[in-house]
């Protein structure tokens, strides 16, 4: 059960700092390839394997929500974000209001990482690096 205690902690920080880096990663240039090779990642998470598993779908949540189970602590949310404001806040937003604004939040942050890291390339080839 330590075990599942522990893993319960470290998808609570580790998922969380990754969402954190998925909102505002872009906007340093020093982290903005890295950002988007994240924001890909939960792409790639959300609509690739979100065809199998549903839209949105995460591996993270599933694992967490697995581990949650374990703990006989089950999550009542769909979307972690939800679970988040829930679990950090106790405010039960609607559910369709949070992943509607996940999702715009995240188109957001993609473009600006596309846009950013292609504008970064091209003034770097400009330059001859």
């Amino acid at each position: 059960m330590a075990l599942y205690g522990f893993l319960d902690i470290f998808f609570l920080v580790f998922h969380s700092i990754f969402t954190l880096f998925n909102m505002f990663g872009w906007i340093p240039r020093i982290t903005r390839r890295m950002h988007l090779a994240t924001i890909s990642a939960t792409a790639f998470s959300w609509f690739i394997l979100g065809i199998r598993y549903g839209w949105g779908y995460c591996f993270c949540t599933d694992w967490h929500w697995r581990v949650r189970e374990a703990l006989g602590r089950p999550v009542k949310s769909d979307s972690y974000i939800h679970f988040l404001i829930l679990e950090i806040s106790g405010i039960d937003l609607d559910p369709a209001l949070v992943d509607w604004s996940v999702a715009g939040i995240f188109v957001f942050c993609a473009v600006m990482s596309s846009w950013l890291n292609a504008r970064d390339f091209i003034l770097k080839k400009r330059q001859g690096g």
